[in-house]
């Protein structure tokens, strides 16, 4: 992705792929943030439960899969449906060093918040200086 000043981000959006799932899936809207210490992926997935979201990082790649279950009872029929439920899906590249091992997600309120630390080699350090 790169912004209006031609910067590259850190992170890039999987190409899009043709859809081969028979399922409705949603692609949840994501924000990402940066700190010294790592990188956090906050994704909307409402509907969801914990236990039914799967997080997978592999090769740089974060995919996020949620299940949501459909609302629609045995018998009965909607009369009027503007809500849509579906699964949701999204898969980033991230572009940092990542500390696999301490990757955590904590999920409230619909959202899914993604903690990457960043490997050591990848956060800044100041370099001291040494007179000859």
């Amino acid at each position: 992705m790169a912004d209006d000043s031609g910067v590259s981000k850190p992170v890039v959006e999987e190409a899009s792929a043709e859809q081969t799932r028979a399922a409705a899936c949603y692609r949840p809207h994501v924000d990402i943030l940066e700190t010294a210490d790592e990188l956090v992926v906050l994704a909307d997935v409402p509907g969801a439960a914990a236990d039914s979201i799967d997080v997978d990082f592999e090769q740089g790649r974060l995919t996020v899969h949620a299940r949501v279950p459909a609302r629609q009872k045995e018998g009965t029929e909607f009369w009027l449906q503007e809500y849509g439920v579906a699964d949701f899906h999204r898969s980033l590249q991230i572009g940092e060093a990542i500390d696999a091992a301490g990757i955590r997600a904590e999920y409230a309120d619909g959202v899914l918040a993604v903690h990457l630390p960043k490997a050591p080699s990848a956060k800044p350090r100041k370099i001291a200086v040494r007179a000859g």
